[in-house]
């Protein structure tokens, strides 16, 4: 035991001269050094402390975005608070043209619920018009080239309406538009669905459904749009580009989706 003693008081004396001496020992017996690890520690702190202050700055801006979008969302709940009968009614009277007198403004709601949910049944009419008559698409799917037809015609056609109007003097904002115009495929649906359930091998019956709903349809939106609208010329360029696009995306719904039937029908009879 006094060995073991002796080698211990000797080693600590040895250590200890050589630290006093201040040579730096590169073998292994520095790695033993508590001052030598100090560095390693502080080192460790630090990497820690940095990578708390990452996650800490990716919660906060995932927290900023979460609350954007509940903020966006608060925005548009305005505008989708609507009850059911307002949109029955409005369904009905986008069917029903009104020609006010030339001091009245007919009142356009700014409300997209009703226009939206239009929107919507249009895609299912039009997907099963495109199942039905077998139609082919190159490049992605039926699904997405329904949603991509509707809702880009929907924004599209607003587009244009808005600098058309911002042109003309139109007295209407762009929500009004979308709101007139959502309401305003509600006879698209109605063609699409009669023509796709009761169709036969002349188009006479598609033209009839046609000019019934779809000019109901286009002269309720003209009354509209002439109610505000100051001057007979910008009468006619809004009102024209208004109606002439409206009935013929109506033809193109038709005819691109559905003459597929009624060649094979030819084919296969």
């Amino acid at each position: 035991m006094e060995v073991i003693a002796d080698d211990e008081s000797d080693y600590e004396a040895d250590f200890n001269s050589q630290s006093l001496g201040g040579n730096i020992d590169s073998g292994p017996h520095h790695m033993n050094d508590p001052e030598r690890g100090q560095p390693a520690t502080d080192l460790k702190g630090q990497v820690t402390q940095q990578v708390t202050s990452m996650m800490w700055q990716e919660g906060s801006e995932r927290a900023k975005k979460a609350f954007n979008i509940y903020a966006n969302i608060d925005i548009l709940r305005p505008y989708f608070d609507v009850e059911p009968h307002e949109v029955r009614s409005r369904l009905i009277q986008s069917l029903i043209p009104a020609f006010p007198s030339a001091a009245a403004t007919q009142v356009v709601p700014r409300e997209l619920y009703g226009p939206t949910m239009v929107v919507f049944t249009l895609i299912a009419l039009l997907l099963f018009q495109m199942k039905t008559s077998g139609h082919v698409v190159q490049e992605g799917t039926l699904m997405g080239t329904a949603f991509g037809i509707c809702f880009g015609y929907w924004f599209g056609i607003a587009s244009i309406m808005w600098v058309l109007a911002y042109v003309c003097n139109t007295r209407i904002s762009m929500m009004q538009l979308l709101s007139l115009l959502g309401y305003g495929l509600f006879s698209h649906c109605i063609v699409l669905f009669l023509g796709t359930v009761w169709h036969s091998s002349s188009h006479a019956s598609f033209y009839m459904i046609w000019a019934v709903f779809g000019g109901l349809s286009t002269v309720k939106m003209v009354s509209v749009l002439t109610s505000r609208t100051i001057g007979r010329t910008q009468r006619l360029i809004v009102c024209g580009t208004l109606a002439f696009i409206h009935l013929v995306f109506l033809l193109y719904l038709h005819f691109a989706y559905h003459r597929i039937v009624e060649g094979q029908r030819f084919v296969n009879p």
